[in-house]
């Protein structure tokens, strides 16, 4: 017996473990997600000259548009193997691939209809933060693992002396409500985080003050308002004051780590990365941005159904 929609919806707890999203949220994803999946079709397979009908041949595996949707996001969610995920949806490893990599381009492409995803573009990123509410930022670098490159030079560049282990970084920009408001490019995680960030170009509205930790040390935008821990000088100590001041702003900072562990609430995330299709171990931090955007976005609106399962 496979997983489908028509019996998860009955049991919004477990559909909520499974996919991340409450039910309510599922559904309203659905919509933008059926643009997406048409535009996919259209793009893909409604060309001049087409001899078979679209939907001829064998009867699709994920034949309705909730169960498309609620295969990536398990995927997503519990990062299975290939194999184990074929297995719920009833299909070979082999069909579970070629679902996993064409759902997740539809999956992104509707949380880009929703407005959800984070912007990627350093030369946007001034205009992006402007237009936004919020007057304070906090910038971060979050790695994830990857499995052991076979390649000696990949190895040497892949290695994080911080974590011990093969990993990749993107810096993370968050506002105070926790949206991921930019997303850079995805580096090696030998990479320092302030190398990445001058790399990047970044430059910020005036007036903002912008929250980072130590490891931006001399990463300071004009007419941005820095808040940063001191470092404690080589043979000294810091005074009393600039100690309350440190435990001050780390005690604001942590809100970054809480924003992070909301986009890693995808498996796909945390566990060492197994996909090495190009640009996809990018593509997969920049839609579990999106669904964490969403999930935010959803979960602040006035009037929200108690009770759910969060």
């Amino acid at each position: 017996m496979k997983v489908t929609y028509a019996e998860l919806r009955t049991k919004p707890r477990i559909l909520c473990s499974l996919t991340g999203l409450r039910l309510s949220e599922f559904e309203a994803l659905l919509p933008s997600f059926r643009t997406a999946w048409q535009s996919f079709i259209e793009a893909t397979f409604q060309r001049e000259g087409r001899k078979r009908a679209l939907g001829g041949g064998r009867k699709a595996h994920l034949s309705n548009l909730e169960d498309k949707l609620l295969f990536i996001l398990v995927y997503f969610r519990l990062y299975p193997t290939q194999v184990v995920q074929g297995f719920l949806f009833g299909m070979s490893q082999a069909q579970a691939n070629e679902w996993i990599h064409r759902l997740t381009g539809v999956l992104n492409q509707a949380l880009g209809y929703e407005r959800q995803l984070p912007e990627r573009e350093p030369a946007n990123l001034e205009s992006v933060l402007d237009a936004c509410p919020s007057l304070e930022f906090i910038m971060d670098g979050t790695e994830r693992r990857i499995n052991r490159p076979q390649d000696k030079a990949d190895r040497k560049q892949y290695y994080s002396g911080k974590k011990k282990a093969h990993t990749v970084k993107n810096l993370v920009i968050h506002d105070r409500k926790g949206k991921v408001r930019y997303l850079s490019d995805t580096d090696e995680g030998k990479k320092h985080d302030k190398a990445i960030a001058d790399s990047e170009h970044l430059s910020f509205p005036e007036g903002r003050t912008l929250w980072q930790d130590t490891g931006f040390q001399g990463f300071a935008p004009e007419g941005v308002t820095i808040q940063q821990p001191k470092k404690t000088p080589k043979g000294g100590s810091l005074t009393t004051l600039e100690k309350m001041n440190n435990r001050s702003i780390s005690s604001l900072r942590i809100e970054v780590e809480h924003h992070i562990g909301g986009v890693k609430r995808c498996q796909i995330l945390v566990q060492p990365f197994r996909n090495w299709l190009d640009h996809y171990v990018d593509d997969v931090m920049e839609t579990a941005c999106g669904l964490h955007n969403f999930r935010l976005t959803h979960r602040a609106q006035p009037g929200r159904l108690m009770g759910q399962a969060a």
